[in-house]
């Protein structure tokens, strides 16, 4: 199952992409000996260059060992992709409305993104202290997480009655729900889920800590909702050599972010900026939006990663415990 280091809120802020060049030099294949505007098919009299399949290699991501086989299994998509560009220009649907604004949408992010991949360039590196500084202010996501293993039965929203709600109040195990279940005919999905404090909000974590084993709470999550019983808490803890890539990382993210923010308060500070539809200006007192933000770093990964099912549990433990007894 795959853990993050830090509370789910902290990715609440919007992701902020970079802009990536086309390197001909990251891309260790027959198509990096060539020149950049050398046609390596021809859809109609339209060609595709050695320029686009290199951009489709590094966006893809390739190594070098998959190359071969990913630059011919890439050139047959943009053959593809050329083909539907073709019949849609044939139907003028490059001049539906719709279309071309999604086209100016596109055209004004990417021009937006690589000004700011210029303004701010690549962050320093967080020096040793600032990482150990940060594990050492953070004990819950490290030195003293805990670890939740929850069990969970899934049904549907729809089923969760006032009865329902009562025999999950007077049950004293999942166990005995499950029971009450299936003799009235309620299907039903078992599950088990783990998280840790440093996966959820504080708050959260607070009331899970605050819960006893077996305890029942429900979490309504759309057409589902979930009945879940705590089965275990326990330590978890993280050492600071673990820990110290990913912190490195979200210490970077976070300067990235906080640059662009600060960016941003500049540009809004320098401009005229009008609302002609007064209804839609922002109020002064209201809690500021979050500004652009880099996506944050991958999940230190400490067991099999997660299936949707269990990644559902979690985005539904993380909007919130409703219903706690």
């Amino acid at each position: 199952m795959k853990t993050s280091l830090f509370p789910s809120k902290r990715r609440a802020a919007g992701a902020l992409l970079i802009l990536a060049a086309a390197s001909l030099s990251a891309c260790g294949n027959k198509a990096k000996d060539a020149k950049p505007g050398q046609a390596l098919a021809s859809v109609n009299g339209e060609e595709i260059t050695v320029l686009q399949l290199n951009e489709e290699l590094q966006r893809a991501g390739v190594g070098p060992a998959q190359q071969d086989a990913a630059s011919k299994q890439l050139l047959q998509a943009l053959i593809d992709r050329q083909l539907l560009q073709s019949e849609a220009a044939k139907e003028k649907l490059d001049r539906d409305p719709k279309v071309m604004q999604a086209v100016e949408r596109a055209k004004s992010l990417i021009i937006a993104q690589a000004y700011m991949q210029k303004r701010l360039g690549t962050p320093a590196r967080p020096t040793p202290a600032e990482i150990e500084d940060y594990y050492s202010k953070h004990p819950e996501f490290f030195s003293r997480r805990k670890q939740f293993n929850m069990n969970e039965l899934i049904i549907a929203s729809a089923d969760l009655t006032p009865e329902l709600k009562a025999a999950a109040d007077n049950a004293k195990s999942l166990e005995e729900l499950a029971v009450w279940l299936d003799a009235h005919k309620v299907k039903f999905g078992r599950t088990q889920v783990s998280r840790t404090t440093a996966d959820l909000a504080p708050e959260l974590s607070a009331k899970l800590m605050g819960m006893s084993k077996g305890q029942l709470f429900v979490v309504k999550e759309g057409e589902r909702s979930m009945l879940i019983s705590i089965a275990e808490i326990k330590d978890a803890p993280v050492t600071i050599e673990v820990a110290s890539q990913q912190i490195e990382q979200y210490l970077m993210n976070k300067k990235t972010k906080d640059a662009a923010a600060a960016e941003l308060a500049r540009l809004r500070a320098t401009a005229k900026i009008e609302y002609i539809n007064k209804s839609m200006a922002v109020d002064p007192q209201a809690a500021p939006l979050p500004a652009a933000a880099p996506a944050p770093a991958p999940a230190l990964s400490e067991t099999a990663p997660a299936t949707p099912a269990d990644a559902n549990a979690k985005a539904a433990i993380d909007r919130g415990v409703a219903g706690l007894k």
